[in-house]
């Protein structure tokens, strides 16, 4: 049995379409609450936040900031893209619904891994209806936010058989590399070259993704 252990954001998710929007009003509430000076952000500073789960985003990008407008503010950009997505503003890639099924009914078990709260998951899971596609769902806050590296060592034993990690930031990457695991970097989305030089295969289309697994699956088999 062969796991194909998905990302989500930028991978299969197109999270611009409520990210960006969403954090530019949450930076708007913070400058004109005079907690940080006003500036314009344009999408490859928000998209480079993508991959992050958001303790580490909020940590990293405003370590100034009390730790109670950090949180009200991870709240309130969290809560704008909940709303987008519910008004249905949010979307998955283009083909992203085939290449799923088409994976999926190949006999492939899907598996989906993400540095997301449960909250963000469950939601996602309802408005796209994964269920359809996915057979295991994993994300960073019900393993206290450690590293994807680690959250793999945690369920890889009641996930048996070989896998293959397919993302698009360096944190997937590099839960290949740290675990011995081949993998597909996506180059489509929100990482750069340098995040997935280390990947086996780089797609540049999700579309790409079944010839990518199929290529990696038939090499571990020899």
């Amino acid at each position: 049995m062969t796991n194909l252990i998905f990302d989500y954001d930028g991978t299969i998710h197109n999270s611009m379409l409520t990210y960006a929007p969403a954090f530019r009003d949450t930076m708007k509430w913070l400058s004109d609450s005079g907690y940080i000076e006003p500036k314009t952000y344009d999408d490859k500073e928000i998209s480079y936040w993508l991959g992050f789960n958001s303790t580490d985003m909020w940590g990293q990008f405003h370590p100034e900031l009390d730790i109670s407008v950090r949180e009200k503010a991870r709240r309130m950009l969290g809560d704008n893209m909940a709303e987008r997505v519910e008004r249905g503003e949010g979307s998955l890639y283009d083909g992203a619904e085939d290449v799923l099924s088409e994976l999926h009914e190949s006999g492939y078990r899907l598996i989906f891994l993400s540095n997301c709260r449960f909250h963000y998951l469950e939601r996602h899971r309802r408005v796209f209806a994964l269920d359809r596609f996915f057979d295991a769902f994993y994300c960073c806050e019900a393993y206290g936010f450690i590293p994807k590296y680690e959250i793999f060592r945690s369920i890889s034993a009641e996930n048996e058989g070989d896998h293959i990690v397919i993302g698009d930031r360096f944190h997937d990457i590099e839960t290949a590399v740290k675990n011995g695991l081949p993998s597909i970097g996506c180059g489509y989305g929100y990482g750069t070259p340098e995040e997935l030089s280390a990947a086996d295969m780089i797609v540049n289309d999700i579309r790409e993704i079944p010839d990518a697994v199929r290529y990696i699956t038939e090499r571990m088999l020899r």
